[in-house]
């Protein structure tokens, strides 16, 4: 047991007990090495992004070691670090919440939630309370208050709570974002810091419902989001001068000169510049409140080929064996969905996708009918046949 810390005493205010699980549960919690961590990610279907996924592997082992210094070892909190936000900034597809989930659902076993952050508003409009995230990531800790004090809440579609007063549009769209953007923004501003929040115990509108004070000093918050139309923003602004890209890149990728591009990459000089998010429509504050903004790059064509073989066909493959028949997908089908996605610029998420469109009429005239046999998958003509 450890010594009586202050941050021991301080966990005995909540109503529920629970304490002695809570111990048992920080002290059982993986102390992987970030490389371990790293390559433990690819272990798991994870590719690609191999700089973004050091800052995560980093920030994840980080994260547990401090919690056991201060719950297990009785470390003072000025003494350690404080807790990291971490904000992801990439194109659809490239794997931002997937790794969130992945790791620290799945691997670390944290409770975690991914809140649509789109569907919230401030307080006293349409929309859910923004309170009600943390309510979130207490149901995913058993209702646990101690257990969800340690936890991760990842912000998906962050960008688009910009504020309605700012000049970002929308990549290949005229208008402008949601204008109670701003509201939801103050709303974040103290649970990304560290203070104290009054949970709703139940999902629900009303506010004579049961509550629970909760410190956000421990719990990590990862917000993602694809944030279209910000490079334009940032060489508008000039920001980084000759630093990158105010000059031509070279790019596997989509034409970064191209106003309506959705996949771009978007380099570490752009997005260290907080100016820049505030031109987009973000309260400086609250991107002061990110330890760390961390660029996704648009998946290349071998990485989508690898998680398009490694992930979509398995389980597909599997999805025929279960009903007698063998999958065969030549590789020529494989580089033409990949090229096929690279041209939607819909990345990992649009494999599944295109693949599952080619199989579909195979699979309605085949499944139930208990004749077996094999599917395969030809590019005849550059379009893709199934042939039974």
């Amino acid at each position: 047991m450890p010594r009586e810390s202050e941050p021991i005493e301080n966990l005995k205010k909540y109503r529920k007990s629970g304490l002695e699980h809570f111990l048992k549960f920080v002290r059982e919690l993986p102390t992987l090495a970030p490389k371990k961590i790293f390559h433990k990610l690819e272990e798991a279907g994870y590719r690609g992004q191999d700089q973004a996924r050091k800052a995560i592997s980093l920030m994840a082992y980080r994260h547990v070691r401090r919690i056991k210094r201060i719950y297990l070892e009785g470390a003072k909190r000025e003494l350690v670090l404080p807790k990291s936000n971490f904000l992801l900034i990439g194109p659809t597809g490239c794997g931002k919440t997937h790794l969130v989930e992945l790791l620290f659902q799945n691997i670390l076993r944290l409770p975690t939630v991914i809140v649509d952050i789109t569907t919230y508003s401030e307080t006293g409009y349409v929309g859910q309370d923004p309170s009600t995230i943390v309510t979130r990531l207490l149901h995913a800790a058993d209702d646990n208050p101690l257990l969800a004090s340690i936890g991760i809440i990842c912000l998906d579609e962050f960008d688009k709570i910009a504020s309605g007063q700012n000049n970002a549009i929308f990549a290949g769209a005229g208008t402008t974002k949601d204008v109670t953007g701003m509201g939801v923004q103050r709303e974040l501003l103290k649970m990304l810091e560290a203070g104290e929040v009054v949970v709703p115990l139940e999902l629900t509108h009303s506010t004579y419902g049961d509550h629970v004070v909760m410190s956000t000093a421990d719990i990590g918050f990862i917000a993602a989001g694809a944030f279209s139309g910000f490079q334009q923003i940032a060489r508008r602004r000039g920001s980084s001068g000759d630093m990158g890209f105010g000059r031509v890149q070279k790019s596997k990728g989509p034409s970064l000169s191209r106003p309506d591009a959705i996949a771009v990459s978007l380099t570490p000089e752009e997005v260290d510049n907080i100016s820049n998010f505030q031109a987009y429509g973000f309260l400086p504050e609250l991107m002061a409140r990110f330890t760390r903004i961390v660029p996704f790059t648009a998946l290349e064509a071998d990485t989508l080929k690898d998680i398009l073989k490694g992930n979509v066909i398995d389980r597909l493959t599997r999805e025929f064996e279960d009903e007698g028949f063998k999958l065969t997908v030549s590789n020529n089908v494989l580089d033409h969905i990949v090229k096929e996605s690279i041209r939607r610029e819909t990345g990992a998420r649009g494999l599944t996708a295109i693949l599952t469109r080619h199989l579909e009429d195979a699979a309605f005239e085949a499944f139930a009918e208990n004749a077996g046999g094999e599917v395969r998958l030809e590019l005849k003509d550059a379009e893709v046949v199934v042939i039974r």
